[in-house]
């Protein structure tokens, strides 16, 4: 199982990203999906995650960017999107992608390699 993480960069505040997050692999099913990130300095917290629940996604969003991030995730295609509005210079970090996964090796949680956002005021 494999989660490749795209689409950080560097943004003036008040701007918009979209990330995105592809996990492929002998995958059977995929439970949660999320976003998690780690400022210098600090420790890696939770973005928001979506869970997959009879097919809809129930989320969880942290408090400090919620009404500015949205995930959202494709089961079809076995990608979760976060997009980020409004960006403020205290969102800058590397951005990871982390996916509960069943697969042939049993269930386990996997992450992918992380990508930058950097938020210039």
């Amino acid at each position: 199982v494999q989660l490749q993480a795209s689409g950080g960069g560097l943004v003036q505040a008040g701007g918009s990203l979209r990330l995105s997050c592809l996990v492929s692999g002998s995958i059977s099913s995929i439970t949660v999906m999320g976003w998690y990130r780690q400022a210098p300095g600090k420790q890696r917290e939770l973005v928001a995650d979506i869970s997959d629940i009879a097919s809809v996604g129930a989320t969880n969003v942290a408090d400090s960017v919620k009404g500015r991030f949205t995930i959202s995730r494709d089961n079809a295609k076995n990608t979760c999107d976060l997009q980020m509005n409004s960006l403020k210079p205290e969102d800058t970090g590397v951005y990871y992608c982390k996916a509960l996964v069943s697969s042939a090796a049993g269930w386990g949680n996997y992450w992918g390699q992380g990508t930058q956002v950097t938020v210039s005021s």
